[in-house]
């Protein structure tokens, strides 16, 4: 769960939902979670079925810089490769004067699955996602952006694998937000007992040039995840930074596969 487009929500990976691409084919209604790490898996939801993924994210900065950020993302099957991304966050942000909660940018991506069990790259997919300056107040960049992410995943036993990496180009002269970003991230999951897993996850946002550059950051998620039903999945858990400035943070949420449309 991040604040950038690229993040995308990314896979939680319960018990019985490894990489639940075939599940979904046996079973439309089987979650596939992409919460709560920053990366995403190359699993796609069934052709005709909506899935809901849903969270909230608690940040300590340093100082006494605290924010909020609820992000949503709505997932829609187009095909048997294919999936429709709709997100949007709300986000409250007391280091931002007026302290407002904002509706964030609304961006929109395409999943598409090129291979299936290849035997380097495993399951690959890419993510194409256009973000719209459409935010309330100060919750967006007021930019267009244009992103690319490569997702990679891998079963190692029992244990899921999700490398992804990927860039943003933005709209604007750099003042405000960089033109120019990129992400990486290696995500696992694996079972503890029964519907109980677990997720953990390191992610990177490498440093950006320019007015309003940034130094690196690096961080590590830890959390629980429990499969309450086929169709249902929570989560929970934290992050803290290993370089650069990266908040310490905690979230919960679900996702929710409510069946076809």
């Amino acid at each position: 769960m991040s604040r950038n487009v690229l993040a995308l929500l990314a896979v939680v990976s319960g018990a019985s939902i490894l990489h639940a691409q075939a599940d979904s084919v046996a079973n439309p209604r089987a979650v596939q979670p992409e919460r709560p790490t920053v990366a995403t898996h190359a699993g796609t939801v069934a052709p005709g079925y909506t899935e809901l993924e849903e969270g909230g994210e608690w940040d300590k900065w340093s100082g006494d810089g605290r924010s909020f950020f609820a992000p949503t993302n709505l997932k829609i099957g187009l095909a048997s490769h294919a999936q429709l991304n709709v997100l949007l966050n709300v986000i409250h942000d007391t280091r931002v004067a007026g302290k407002t909660v904002s509706l964030g940018d609304l961006t929109l991506g395409l999943k598409y699955r090129m291979l299936d069990s290849h035997s380097i790259l495993g399951d690959f997919a890419i993510l194409p996602a256009v973000k719209f300056p459409t935010a309330s107040g100060d919750g967006g960049t007021g930019t267009t952006d244009l992103s690319l992410l490569f997702i990679s995943s891998h079963r190692l036993g029992p244990v899921a694998m999700d490398l992804n990496a990927g860039a943003t180009r933005r709209s604007g002269d750099g003042t405000k937000t960089p033109t120019t970003a990129t992400i990486w991230t290696a995500s696992f999951g694996f079972p503890i007992r029964g519907p109980i897993g677990a997720t953990a996850e390191i992610f990177g946002f490498p440093g950006t040039s320019g007015p309003a550059g940034s130094e690196a950051t690096a961080a590590l998620l830890l959390g629980p995840t429990f499969l309450a039903r086929d169709w249902l999945a929570l989560d929970a858990g934290f992050i803290t930074p290993l370089t650069g400035p990266q908040p310490h943070a905690i979230y919960a949420g679900f996702v929710w596969n409510f069946g076809r449309l």
